[in-house]
């Protein structure tokens, strides 16, 4: 009886183990996200965008927050959603360094 409770105890801990360390190495999308929200700000504050250019990646940012929202609404975010929500950051990071770098005179 105690070597059947002592596998099923390890079994237990091995799944929990499993499962922390999947999330531990998941892509968190959200704290990405916050990221480049930040510098969007910081490069606005800093007068390297002008406030066309910030609302447009502001409104992007939006969208980008629904995404990851409705991906983790049902508790699984497939690859399909995780591809959309990288392709959307990666995007979004483009645009800020193009925008940052364009050579309009304000």
């Amino acid at each position: 009886m105690d070597k059947m409770k002592s596998t099923y105890v390890f079994s237990a801990l091995t799944s929990c183990f499993i499962t922390l360390s999947s999330d531990l190495f998941a892509q968190n999308f959200k704290s990405e996200q916050r990221k480049l929200d930040a510098t969007v700000n910081t490069a606005y504050k800093s007068k390297k965008l002008t406030a066309l250019e910030y609302s447009k990646l502001q409104r992007e940012q939006e969208i980008i927050k629904g995404t990851i929202e409705k991906a983790e609404a049902d508790g699984v975010v497939t690859p399909d959603e995780k591809n959309r929500i990288n392709s959307k950051l990666v995007r979004s990071r483009k645009r800020l360094a193009k925008y940052k770098t364009n050579s309009e005179v304000y």
